[in-house]
């Protein structure tokens, strides 16, 4: 009897002190549920409470609920949000070293970019990342680049005065400047309804999400130019990083790992099935390279070689690639 109880009494404790040990975890990103990037969060948020056995549960805030990337970096500063698909934007608008790796023309295609994002410099980048109150978990991408345009054009000189949507980037807001556009930032779901009515001429985007938002449905041309690529840092609060038991951030980094390497692979796929199902529209997909677009990406270069010291280590690296 005494041995019942006190059987009772340490499977309760056992039970309590799970319970205690679970916790929900935040986790956001600005593209919306249909993008790679959510799709793939998920995916591993439900690996990672299976293997942590219900400890850590990662819900998911898609298309900025919890705000813009600043305000989100801010939260992830203070512990307020746990974990993050990142693009560079708000990293680079604060340390220009960031900022090299959205240099176009560095890489012809999703697997050089996989093989680039996993070089030496990135890792001098993650370095910088406690600068930021961040803990590193991988890199991926989204699609290569496109312009798609509410007129056609038919050299680079068309795209002067033109209003193309950026993100508020410095490295997209130079390279359209360098191009004599106008470079025009607005926020991801303002996009379409902007496009349409003509607030702004055109996008920089991939081909994922000119296909599954339809933006294609008010152009009159896609550029067909993968003339960059686009990063995702992977990255946990590092206040929060060091309250998660090491054997649970074992798992953490493990899957956040996996994960950025498998969107890397989606891509690779998905890329040739979104340019077919454009070109099965009506709009036509024109093929453009980096002599198109002129002198203005070598000026890009000497002016990106001055503001980051890492650009030119970077260069010679995706020159080994390519």
């Amino acid at each position: 009897m005494k041995f019942t109880t006190v059987l009772k009494g340490v499977i309760a404790a056992l039970l309590t002190t799970g319970a205690a040990q679970a916790e929900d975890y935040r986790m956001s990103m600005i593209v919306p549920p249909s993008h790679q990037w959510a799709k793939s969060a998920a995916d591993m948020a439900a690996r990672i409470k299976e293997r942590t056995e219900g400890r850590v549960n990662i819900l998911l805030f898609p298309s900025g609920q919890l705000g813009p990337e600043s305000q989100m970096v801010q939260q992830m500063q203070t512990g307020a949000l746990d974990f993050a698909f990142l693009t560079l934007g708000e990293l680079a608008n604060r340390d220009d070293d960031f900022g090299i790796l959205a240099a176009p023309y560095l890489v012809p295609d999703i697997v050089a970019a996989g093989k680039l994002l996993d070089g030496t410099t990135t890792d001098k980048l993650e370095e910088k990342l406690p600068n930021f109150g961040l803990k590193g978990l991988g890199w991926a991408v989204s699609g290569m680049r496109q312009v798609v345009l509410r007129d056609k054009v038919e050299t680079v000189d068309g795209l002067a005065g033109k209003k193309i949507r950026t993100i508020p980037y410095a490295p997209e807001l130079d390279l359209w400047t360098g191009l004599k556009a106008v470079p025009t930032p607005m926020p991801l779901p303002a996009l379409f309804d902007a496009f349409a009515n003509g607030q702004v001429d055109g996008m920089q985007i991939d081909l994922e999400g000119t296909w599954n938002t339809k933006y294609y449905s008010n152009a009159k041309v896609i550029l067909n130019s993968d003339h960059g690529m686009f990063p995702m840092l992977a990255a946990a609060s590092g206040r929060k990083w060091a309250q998660i038991p090491p054997a649970d951030q074992a798992i953490i980094a493990e899957e956040f790992a996996a994960e950025s390497k498998n969107i890397v692979a989606a891509y690779a796929k998905l890329e040739q099935e979104f340019l077919t199902n454009l070109q099965g529209t009506n709009v036509p997909v024109v093929k453009v390279d980096r002599a198109w677009f002129g002198p203005a990406i070598d000026a890009y270069y000497e002016q990106w070689k001055g503001k980051s010291p890492l650009f030119e280590g970077l260069l010679q690296e995706a020159g080994e690639l390519n």
